[in-house]
């Protein structure tokens, strides 16, 4: 049986993997403990995506099935594998559907006014171009107008006021060690934190502290990916 295979957005330097998405499925494999192997991916390459019927990352292998989005991945990883569940079933499923749509929503757009230039700097030259059209298609302005780290801060700090407030009664969003909404947020402060130098909380408090704690679970497989500290 051929390993496990995840189709992952890299940068402008192949060992610079920055997806949200790709870094959801990242964790929670490792999270199910589950081997696997990862296979760069440029915003261009669409074509080799056709097999999975599909032009985005993350797209997952596993033996004869293909599943491509990364909620759905998830949700196929605790249907195919149960031990160590994500979601859980009925209300608990639906309440990480709903925290999924806040972090799409509200948290992964004030990240994006802070690393919007990083994130630019990071793609592959080639792809650039592309990038570019299509955010700024998306947000009716220049990547350059765009990006405000500081209005950014302030917004993400407004987002992450109940994701502070849980952290005060526990070290993870789903208690004692993380699961499937602690990856779901993740998956956007390591996008962010990946591509950029720039502050996403206050240093040492509550999230940094998480964020900290989440680069070090499953043997510390966050904290052992390049960044752009380490391409300077």
């Amino acid at each position: 049986m051929m390993p496990r295979q995840l189709y992952d957005l890299c940068g402008r330097d192949e060992r610079l993997r920055f997806s949200p998405f790709c870094w959801r499925v990242r964790m929670a494999l490792a999270h199910k403990g589950l081997e696997f192997t990862t296979r760069p991916w440029r915003f261009l390459e669409k074509e080799a995506l056709a097999f999975a019927k599909h032009d985005k990352v993350p797209v997952l292998v596993d033996g004869e099935q293909v599943v491509t989005d990364s909620f759905d991945i998830m949700r196929y990883l605790d249907d195919a594998y149960p031990q160590a569940p994500l979601f859980g079933q009925g209300a608990s499923y639906q309440r990480a559907r709903f925290f999924k749509h806040y972090v799409e929503r509200s948290v992964t757009p004030a990240l994006f006014k802070i690393v919007a230039l990083d994130l630019l700097a990071a793609i592959h030259p080639d792809d650039r171009d592309y990038f570019r059209e299509t955010r700024e298609a998306r947000f009716g302005c220049t990547l350059e107008a765009f990006h405000q780290p500081e209005q950014g801060r302030a917004q993400l700090k407004q987002a992450l006021a109940p994701v502070y407030a849980q952290l005060k009664e526990s070290d993870f969003l789903d208690g004692d060690t993380p699961s499937g909404a602690d990856y779901l947020l993740f998956g956007s402060m390591m996008w962010a934190y990946t591509v950029s130098l720039e502050a996403l909380v206050e240093a040492g408090d509550d999230i940094d502290q998480w964020f900290q704690r989440m680069l070090a679970v499953h043997d510390g497989l966050a904290s052992k990916a390049t960044t752009v500290r380490d391409l300077a």
